[in-house]
């Protein structure tokens, strides 16, 4: 068996059942914290039964903080701590200890676990989790409601002493509220605590380790605890009596005061309602509640009258909205409150009044122009009851159908009425004070136009009746009714007849209303006569009785032997008379005479693909005429007349210019051209034969040019081929008499003639 071995510690030695395998007699240290000495803090010593103290075994010291915070002396097996320890960073260490030969390495001792355990000193102070907490309670409580928990922490060992073992006590908040020594809650104090007394309440709360011995550490904290409101304040009136005013033109729903109770609650709780208790304030007034002001609106319910009544005195009373039943039968006085309002009347002046709105007035259509329609009456409810006068808004009456009197509100006819063309007439009366005329109020008159039996029956409508030629006597053809603008008080009743004379038809009255037109005898036939025209005689039964004739148009129409219409038309007949052989010729003859039509329709096309007798430059409809005759510039207007080309009659009229003065008391006179131009005469006769007779002419009119200089020119030939003398035989003098047109054209000639004699 190996030997003992001991091991010291420098606090406390436990010992433990010896173990005959290894040599150990194993311990556990106990080393306390913060240690404050300026050597290092011994731990203990290990000791095997192994050293003979010849200073051959060596103590080796493995694991956690070995070299930092735990030193070995390998020769002894002293134990140090180097540093600090603190336990509520770490409680526990654990080490292995290994005992070998300094000569020889070799193992004398296994290598085996062991513990430091740092023992704790109340060295930390209670925390709580926040400086301040919030927390409310409902007012009036009951003493001991619960208001909040607050716990606090020890970092110490609460294993080991005290130094973790807290207790909770209040600083600050008595005698309102109190703490629970062991948990920490906060409880009321005191009963019926008013939020409207006192709202919020500052409590601070200690909590102390050590058991709360002296000498332990604490820590504090602050709870802010507001009193939640509840509905125990009733509504109070700062005055219980108002006054208002307002004036009698209020229009009904106007506000015309608001009044205001006071409730010491807050939110929900001081929400209230107002009511009017006495039945006079009720009739003519109302009050509602303003949800943002918590004010009482008055307002009016009917319409006021200064003249009528001029105060009002009512109870208004006023409740909270929500009621707490907790409160209700409280010593407290009830929870309403009441008030007396007054309300003044003021004058106005108003405008008339009529007796009635609207008026309904019935009148006959037959009623002449200038007769009586109805009275309308109006008065000013003012004290001064002031005249008025009345007259008609002409927008509401533009065909100027009635009068009003102006001072006693007659109304009258200016035109006679039809209720044909309109049963109602709506105007408006506008009365007017006399002394104030913008005091003005308008009143709907309705005028109802009553029936006059004054319009005679006629057809519903427009009837295509025809009778079969095969017809028999006694047949139906056609049923008929009638309409009447009237409308009489017994409804309608017509009654139909036509004259007991006609061969043709005779007719039944069906007593509602319609009758029957039946054939008085058989067979008709178109050849014969194709349309009767049979007249009926509407009359009815109101008074005056009115009557009108209305004609029935009647073919007479081909059908078969079911009666069904075929044919009613008279040029059938006359297809119907031809033989077959006719037929057969008409078609031909038509056939014939298309042909024709076609043929010609050919040639004419054929014609116009020919050549025209104008070729398009020279086309009349897109013809210039030209003539180079140099005009006098912008000033001349007169220089040159169109007119003499086209009439040479005029060339002997001796026009002088006016934009130049004479220069000569008698003009050039110029020989008069022959006024028998038999050779142009003779060759556009003979042209417009040529034309006549070609039949490639087009066939619109059209304008032909030749170039024909004829004879008869002032100025001869002005061909230099026919002409027989030189250029020095010319005269040109005469181009000065021309005017400043020529004046260019002189002075080249004539300077030209002046230097060849040169």
């Amino acid at each position: 068996m190996p030997d003992l071995v001991t091991f010291h510690s420098s606090v406390h030695t436990e010992l433990f059942p010896r173990r005959y395998k290894r040599g150990w007699m194993w311990n556990q240290f106990f080393l306390l914290e913060e240690y404050t000495g300026n050597d290092n803090q011994y731990v203990g010593k290990l000791h095997s039964n192994m050293d003979r103290g010849d200073g051959n075994v060596k103590y080796i010291l493995t694991g956690e903080g070995v070299g930092s915070l735990f030193l070995i002396d390998e020769n002894s097996g002293d134990i140090h701590a180097t540093k600090r320890l603190d336990r509520e960073e770490r409680a526990i260490y654990t080490l292995h200890a290994t005992v070998v030969d300094k000569r020889t390495n070799e193992t004398l001792e296994a290598d085996t676990e062991f513990n430091i355990k740092i023992h704790d000193i109340n060295d930390n102070e209670p925390k709580f989790s926040k400086d301040l907490y919030f927390a409310s309670v409902p007012e009036m409580s009951d003493v001991g409601t619960s208001v909040i928990q607050v716990t606090a922490t020890d970092a110490d060992d609460q294993t080991y002493g005290n130094s973790a073992k807290l207790v909770y006590s209040i600083l600050q908040g008595q005698p309102y509220f109190s703490v629970d020594s062991d948990n920490g809650t906060i409880r009321t104090a005191l009963p019926n605590m008013d939020r409207e007394t006192k709202e919020n309440y500052q409590v601070v709360i200690q909590a102390k380790d050590m058991a709360g011995q002296m000498g332990g550490l604490s820590g504090t904290t602050t709870v802010s605890i507001t009193l939640s409101d509840e509905n125990d304040s009733p509504p109070r009136f700062a005055n219980h009596t108002f006054r208002l005013s307002t004036l009698e033109s209020a229009e009904v729903g106007a506000a015309i005061g608001r009044i205001k109770a006071n409730d010491a609650d807050v939110g929900r709780n001081a929400e209230m309602q107002y009511s009017i208790v006495d039945r006079d304030g009720q009739d003519m007034f109302t009050i509602i509640s303003d949800q943002n002001t918590q004010e009482g609106v008055i307002r009016v319910k009917k319409q006021l009258d200064y003249e009528k009544q001029r105060t009002y005195s009512f109870k208004v009373e006023v409740t909270n909205t929500y009621l707490d039943p907790r409160f209700m039968y409280s010593p407290n006085p009830p929870f309403k409150d009441d008030a007396m309002v007054r309300v003044t009347i003021e004058d106005v002046d108003e405008p008339p009044v009529f007796s009635r709105n609207p008026y309904i007035i019935e009148v006959h259509e037959d009623t002449a122009a200038g007769s009586f329609v109805g009275v309308v009456s109006a008065r000013d409810p003012d004290a001064d009851n002031n005249s008025v006068k009345y007259s008609i808004d002409r927008h509401t009456d533009l065909e100027r159908l009635f009068n009003i009197d102006s001072v006693n509100g007659t109304i009258t006819t200016l035109k006679g009425l039809d209720r044909e063309m309109s049963k109602w007439h709506n105007i408006s009366v506008v009365a007017t004070e006399i002394s104030n005329p913008r005091q003005t109020t308008r009143v709907p008159v309705f005028i109802k136009v009553l029936d006059v039996n004054d319009n005679a029956p006629e057809f519903a409508m427009y009837y295509e009746t025809f009778v079969c030629e095969n017809v028999q006597s006694g047949q139906l053809i056609q049923t008929i009714s009638a309409v009447d603008t009237d409308e009489p008080l017994v409804g309608h009743k017509f009654v139909f007849s036509i004259s007991s004379s006609n061969p043709n038809f005779t007719i039944v009255d069906n007593e509602d209303n319609t009758a029957r037109i039946l054939t008085r005898r058989a067979g008709f036939s178109r050849r014969e006569m194709n349309t009767y025209l049979l007249p009926v005689v509407i009359s009815d039964n109101d008074y005056p009785i009115q009557s009108s004739t209305s004609t029935l148009t009647v073919n007479v129409c081909a059908c078969d032997s079911r009666g069904n219409m075929q044919s009613c038309n008279t040029e059938a007949l006359l297809s119907a008379g031809l033989s077959t052989g006719a037929l057969v010729a008409i078609l031909l003859c038509v056939i014939i005479l298309l042909m024709i039509v076609v043929l010609f329709a050919a040639l004419r096309r054929q014609q116009r693909k020919k050549e025209p007798l104008i070729i398009s430059k020279e086309d009349v409809r897109d013809n210039v005429v030209s003539y180079n005759d140099e005009g006098g510039g912008e000033e001349d207007t007169q220089a040159f007349d169109i007119g003499t080309l086209r009439n040479p009659e005029v060339m002997d009229a001796n026009k002088l210019r006016r934009d130049i003065i004479p220069e000569m008391l008698f003009p050039f006179q110029r020989t008069s051209p022959i006024k028998d131009n038999a050779d142009v005469r003779e060759f556009i006769h003979g042209r417009l034969h040529e034309n006549d007779s070609d039949p490639t002419a087009p066939p619109y009119d059209s304008l032909a040019t030749y170039a024909y200089e004829g004879s008869g020119s002032l100025a001869e030939s002005l061909s230099s081929l026919e002409s027989g003398c030189v250029e020095g035989d010319q005269e040109y003098d005469y181009l000065s008499n021309w005017g400043p047109p020529f004046k260019k054209l002189a002075d080249m000639y004539i300077g030209k003639d002046t230097a060849r004699e040169t």
